[in-house]
């Protein structure tokens, strides 16, 4: 409830830019956010030095870097640093998380402007 003692009109926004733009354009706008991961996620699996989580299905990559000697303390911290620094660097907004109980970096594509 808002000031007005009414409720706030929230879906107002997306029901105008579906108006505006159509379904088709966010449809296309969704596919290219899917693209991106699955290019990304082919960078990663090229990448000796990256490992891929989980298959990219949707916008969503789960990776993480290797260490050669590393447990899974030592990864986890080696990744949270590398997840810090691009954050900090504002090169990149990845986050991290745990895929069958392993620490990794998510990067969630989900910006329209993002390019590769």
């Amino acid at each position: 409830y808002g000031l007005q003692t009414s409720r706030g009109f929230r879906a107002l926004k997306i029901w105008m830019a579906l108006k505006e733009h159509g379904v088709e354009k966010f449809g296309r706008l969704i596919d290219q956010n899917i693209a991106q991961a699955r290019y990304l996620a082919g960078l990663i699996e090229a990448e000796p030095a990256l490992e891929l989580m989980a298959p990219t299905t949707i916008n969503i990559v789960s990776f993480r870097h290797r260490l050669d000697d590393g447990s899974e303390e030592r990864l986890k911290a080696f990744n949270t640093e590398i997840m810090l620094r691009l954050q900090e660097e504002g090169i990149a907004a990845l986050s991290d998380t745990t895929v069958h109980g392993r620490h990794c970096l998510r990067v969630a594509i989900a910006n329209h402007r993002t390019r590769r």
